[in-house]
Formats: structure tokens, sequence, C-alpha cells
């Protein structure tokens, strides 16, 4: 391989996967302007005005990639995804559409008939669709099984996979303890190689105690927390407020996550300014799911609710935003593309943010949350991004292109193109 050397336009050649790129010219960056990207040591070294006859600058092993006529946007983050799950969707029939609980009930049904190459299997179909989609990083929350063997044997399949492909795609494994769950067992599961607590205390019988087990484990073993909260639209007790107040008490230095939160949504103005102020002190980050909280909740009212928190507010007060798409053709969701600009669209269009507020929240956003080094086109960020066609970001954001060339870690780890021919008068 060559030093320095521009081999071509993406679409001109045959499929980029594996090379190291170390220059990426003539690409348009978000915000309209073309530019020249060096790229070093997995990281972004230097973005300039392109120049189109300046001789290639990469330094270091990699290729000079002449990216004109493509748009480069950060790689993008599944902030919560469940691949314990994913793609088990057929093994259950949905009726007339899952809430929570049916849901819930239907994994159960299953799970004695979930061993580790099962799982293996769909969860290494359910990355490859991500990874395609864009997404370098996933964060993946794994139950505690409670029939068909050990408990943990979804904790080890993904903790494998983790390791097995690392480099290619970043996963952290959070465990999601019920509130049933041993703590001997969430004890072993940290033994195992979780890279972050969870659970869902908002469906225990006493939230705030067991909100309270989780954080005391998450402090001992010094891990990272995400949580499961407030996945309903009844505004009797509001969880977030538990786990703030925890989190301020003890003074944790560990990231905390709040993931759902779909109750916000139900609150007034008042009640709401009191939590998210709270929630900012507190240093929680939120993640909205919106995919399947629009599919799981709001069946029995006769109002139906959005099933999102209010994201305008979040973001007025502050707080870190993260999206992503939960559940993957399961019992909770039994549709999704895997795709994070089906997400963006959804928070244009159920969540009220700016084209721009909806990529953030699925890269910039999800890195925050998640703890990981920022991305985007700026010295010092991560080389995770992806390349798709030179067209409106709107276009970009609603889905509508799916050839992507993924980058991660100055890496090129997947690659989609695609043609398409119309029988229609070309646009003037």
């Amino acid at each position: 391989m060559t030093v320095g050397t521009a081999v071509g336009r993406p679409w001109d050649r045959a499929s980029l996967v594996g090379r190291t790129v170390a220059e990426v010219r003539g690409v348009r960056l978000v915000d309209g302007s073309l530019a020249d990207i060096t790229i070093l040591d997995a990281t972004i070294a230097g973005v300039r005005p392109h120049e189109r006859d300046a001789p290639a600058s990469a330094r270091g092993s990699g290729e000079s990639l002449d990216a004109s006529g493509w748009r480069f946007v950060p790689a993008a983050t599944e902030s919560h995804a469940h691949l314990d799950k994913a793609l088990s969707g057929p093994r259950v029939d949905p009726g007339a559409g899952n809430d929570l609980v049916t849901a819930i009930a239907q994994w159960r049904d299953i799970v004695a008939d979930v061993d580790a190459a099962d799982l293996r299997d769909r969860a290494l179909t359910a990355v490859g669709r991500y990874l395609a989609h864009g997404i370098t990083t996933i964060r993946t929350h794994v139950d505690v099984l409670a029939t068909g063997g050990d408990p943990l044997r979804g904790v080890d399949t993904l903790v494998t996979l983790r390791d097995e492909l690392a480099g290619t795609v970043t996963i952290q494994v959070c465990l999601l303890a019920g509130h049933l769950s041993p703590t001997p067992v969430i004890r072993e599961a940290v033994a195992r190689g979780i890279d972050v607590m969870g659970g869902c205390p908002h469906l225990a019988d006493d939230p705030a105690a067991e909100t309270g087990r989780l954080l005391d484990l998450a402090e001992e073993y010094a891990l990272p927390v995400d949580l499961h909260t407030d996945e309903q639209t009844t505004t009797d007790h509001v969880d977030l407020v538990d786990l703030a107040e925890q989190v301020i008490a003890r003074g944790m230095q560990q990231q905390v996550t709040a993931s759902h939160c779909v109750r916000l949504g139900m609150l007034d103005g008042a009640r709401l300014a009191e939590v998210l102020d709270l929630t900012k002190r507190a240093g929680i980050g939120i993640v909205t799911l919106p995919i399947t909280n629009l599919y799981l909740q709001g069946r029995d009212a006769t109002v139906v609710p959005r099933g999102l928190p209010p994201l305008r507010a979040i973001l007025d007060a502050g707080i870190p935003l993260a999206a992503g798409a939960d559940n993957l053709r399961d019992p909770f969701n039994p549709v999704g593309r895997a795709d994070p600009f089906e997400t963006t669209s959804l928070l244009v269009t159920a969540g009220h943010l700016r084209p721009r507020e909806a990529l953030a929240a699925v890269t910039s956003g999800g890195r925050e949350v998640l703890g990981l080094p920022p991305v985007g086109a700026a010295p010092g960020c991560a080389a995770d991004f992806l390349l798709v066609p030179d067209v409106p970001l709107d276009d970009v954001l609603a889905g509508g292109q799916p050839a992507r060339v993924v980058v991660h870690g100055g890496r090129v780890v997947a690659d989609t193109r695609v043609s398409t021919a119309l029988n229609l008068p070309v646009a003037k």
C-alpha cells in the first residue's frame, strides 16, 4: 500500500473494507464546506479547506481517498440495544401489538430455549446490520436469564463477542438485572466482564430500594451505571428523582445514565422543571428510544401519548441527550432497520427536534453519554465516521441514502454502495 497516494473515488473500485485511510480529500462536511481530512493513529489529525490541486499530505501508513461527491458524517452510536433479544420476534405472536408487560412475558416464555449458540448467531447478525448502517459503537443490555440453564449465558456470549469484534466495532456490555436477580449472580456477572451496571428498578415493588442496591454494586466495582428508568406513562412516582437524589447524596463519580424516561413527557411544566434541574445537578445523561417506546407505550390510553420524554426541555436544561433504537425485531419492537437515520427521522417527526439536534443525539450525544471520545471533523476526534452520497443533510437524516462507507478507528469496516436506474425525466 503506497503511503499518501490517491486511490480514486470510493465507488470507482472494489470494496474498501479492511483498508486504512490516512486522508479523505474533497469531502463535504456537515456544515456544507469542502475539506481535506488527515488521520493518524485512529484520530483526526487535521481538517483544512479542500484544495483541488494540492498534493496528498497523508502521514503514516494508509491511503488518501478522493471523496468528492460524498459527505462526511460522524459515526453513529447505538446507545441502547438488546443484542440478546435481537431478531427473536418471529418466535412470538405480536397479535395486535404488545405493551411493556406483555412483551416481557413473551420474552420470558422463550428464554428457556435460548442457548449460547442461538444468542450469538442473532447478536452477530444484528451487529452486522448496525455496522453496515454506520454504527461503530453499541451499548447492549443483557438479561439475567431466569430459565434454561446458566442465567449469565447471555453475559458470557456478549462479552466474548465484544472481545472478538474489538477493532471493528466497540461494544459495551451492560447488565440488565431484574429486581429478582440475586445479588451473588450480579457479582458473578461483574467477574465475567460486564462493562456497565444496569437494571430496571421501575419494575420493582420498591423502585428506590432497587436503585440503591444497583448503585451500591456500581460503587463497589467502580462501574458506570445505565438504568431503565420511568418506562411508563403514569406519574404517581418518578424514578428519575430517586436516581438523581441518590447519585447526589453519594457523590458518585461514575457516569450515570437514565434510559427511556417516558414519564417525563407526562409531567406538567413546573414539576418537569424541578426534575430536570435535579437531573442536571446529578450529572445524569438521558437516552431516548423513540421507535420502541412509540410501539410499547399508551396502548390503554384514550388520548395516546407520544411515549417520549420532552426532548426540547431536556436539551434546554443542558442535560446530555442520546438516542437509540432499543429493541430490534423482538417482542418489544417487531420492526426496525438497525439504522441511526431511522432514529433521527423519528426524533424530528415525533420528538420535534431540529435535524442537526437529531444527528447529534445519535452521534456526539451518544458518545458523551457512553463516556467515549468525541467524533466529528475536528482534530483530536476519534476517526469514526461514514461517507454518504453528497445530498442535502435532511435527506441523509431521513434515511434516504443506503450507500455508506463506514470507518472505525481509521479503518474501513463496512462498505455499501448501490445503483438505482429510473425511467424518469432528468431533473433540471
